[in-house]
C-alpha cells in the first residue's frame, strides 16, 4: 500500500538548538509522534528520525532530518525514494518562517522559498517548490534582517514559549487535518484565523 503522507519537520539536530524558532518544524513532528504513540528512530540511510503513524485511515511517514537545516533536502530526497512519494504534494514540510507574526500559522502548496535554507535545499534536491508547507511564525528579528540568523538560533522563554508551544500543537493539528481531509480543508480553516 502506497503511504498517503510524508511529514518532514524541520530543524537543526542536537542540544544547542532545542528550543530555538528554527526548530518549530521539528517540534510539530515530535509532537505527532508523541500523539499517536511512535518513536522517531535514527536511520542513517535517511539522514533522518523516521516513525510512521495512523491519522484515521492515512498511512503517514513522520520524519526530522538529522542534518544541518541547510542540508535538509538530503533527507528529503532518500526519503521521497524509499517511501515511493510520486506525487510531490503528498509532502508536507513543517518550517519556521520570518514573514509571519509570531505564532501564526499559514498553510501552503508551493510558492517561493522565503530565505530559507531548508526549503532552498529541499527544492535543490528535489527540483521541486510544489510540496505543502505548514508555515510556523516566529517574527521579524528586532534590529533587522541582518539579526535573523540570531534571532532563529536563539533559545526561547517565558510567554514567547508559551506562544510558539501553542503553534506547534496547531500545526500537528493542521497536519492532521491534512491527513484526514485534504490540504484545501485545511488551508480554509487555518489561514481564515485572525
Amino acid at each position: 500500500m502506497p503511504w498517503d503522507l510524508l511529514v518532514l519537520g524541520l530543524g537543526n539536530p542536537g542540544e544547542r538548538y532545542a528550543g530555538t524558532r528554527h526548530n518549530v518544524g521539528a517540534e510539530a513532528v515530535s509532537e505527532l509522534a508523541r500523539r499517536h504513540g511512535a518513536r522517531l528512530k535514527v536511520d542513517g540511510k535517511v539522514n533522518a528520525q523516521v516513525a510512521d503513524v495512523r491519522v484515521g485511515s492515512s498511512r503517514i511517514v513522520l520524519a526530522l532530518p538529522t542534518t544541518y537545516m541547510n542540508e535538509s533536502g538530503q533527507a528529503a530526497a532518500a526519503l521521497v525514494r524509499r517511501y515511493e512519494i510520486d506525487d510531490v504534494t503528498r509532502l508536507v514540510i513543517a518550517h519556521d518562517e520570518l514573514d509571519i507574526e509570531q505564532g501564526r500559522l499559514k498553510l501552503k502548496l508551493g510558492g517561493g522559498l522565503a530565505g530559507h535554507n531548508g526549503l532552498r535545499s529541499i527544492d535543490a534536491h528535489l527540483h521541486t517548490r510544489d510540496f505543502v508547507r505548514v508555515r510556523m511564525g516566529v517574527g521579524k528579528p528586532p534590529g533587522g534582517a541582518d539579526k535573523g540568523a540570531d534571532w532563529v538560533l536563539s533559545k526561547v522563554r517565558g510567554s514567547a514559549r508559551d506562544e510558539l508551544d501553542v503553534m506547534v500543537a496547531e500545526a500537528a493539528d493542521s497536519i492532521e487535518l491534512i491527513a484526514t481531509d485534504g490540504i484545501d480543508v485545511a488551508m480554509q480553516r487555518y489561514n481564515q484565523r485572525v
